[in-house]
């Protein structure tokens, strides 16, 4: 049977680290937690469960996470944020490839909850998700804050049943917070690298934004939360078009 690291980054996760370690159990032969120095109690959760627990300032999701994989003893690595957790039949999933662990990466579904709802459209699921690979074989990227896992050319892929259980936020004020800091990331990075905006992008972007995910992906079957969602998602694109402008304004 092959061996596997699970590793995990956080920051103040103290309502969500203890499931998360949890449904690891029976499935990692090591878990690493590299934490950005929280002030709550995520520490003492950690030292609870049998975890290499470590430290490194945050300098951004795709950084920290690909410095934990390098203090992985296994090849075989499974990432997963804190907030998420193995359902049961994912979990019998990895437990049978993990008998012969043939392929290069494994990716599933993960499944989204937005204030304790299941959420099945709003172009929220299927979520597929690379999470467990051969750290050899792939690496973390993307932009920040939304990174990706990349995989070297011709790396082999196998889809396993079962869903990643995602607890995104629990409250809509909880959405927005994140909204407002996840915008002005993504519109510094923009602004890093030439992209402009203009009076039809802030007009329109957000419009086109809501109508994909409510009429396109199905966000009116989500009911009153998908509504919430996707509106949301169209005031995320209005805040970085409209950050992006604001920073050519400063410069100037």
């Amino acid at each position: 049977m092959e061996k596997i690291s699970a590793v995990i980054i956080t920051f103040n996760e103290e309502k969500n680290i203890e499931q998360c370690l949890k449904s690891l159990s029976g499935i990692a032969d090591e878990i690493i937690v590299l934490d950005s120095f929280s002030t709550d109690k995520t520490k003492e959760i950690c030292k609870k469960f049998n975890v290499i627990f470590k430290q490194h300032a945050f300098d951004g999701h795709i950084q920290q996470k690909n410095r934990v994989i390098e203090a992985a003893q296994y090849n075989y690595v499974l990432s997963l944020d804190a907030d998420e957790v193995l359902s049961k039949e994912l979990k019998k999933s990895i437990l049978e490839v993990k008998q012969s662990l043939s392929f290069d990466s494994y990716y599933f579904n993960r499944l989204n909850y937005f204030c304790g709802k299941a959420i099945k459209h709003s172009g929220w699921y299927p979520d597929k998700k690379t999470r467990l690979w051969n750290k050899n074989k792939a690496k973390w990227g993307g932009i920040n804050p939304h990174d990706m896992v990349i995989l070297e050319k011709n790396a082999s892929e196998k889809y396993l049943k079962g869903n990643l259980l995602h607890y995104t936020f629990n409250s809509i004020e909880e959405h927005l917070n994140q909204i407002n800091k996840f915008s002005t990331i993504k519109a510094t990075v923009a602004f890093n690298n030439k992209k402009k905006t203009n009076i039809l992008k802030i007009l329109f972007k957000p419009t086109v934004k809501f109508f994909i995910q409510y009429i396109i992906k199905g966000g009116i079957l989500d009911g009153f939360l998908g509504f919430v969602i996707c509106r949301n998602s169209a005031y995320a694109e209005f805040l970085k078009q409209i950050k992006i402008k604001q920073l050519y304004k400063d410069e100037k």
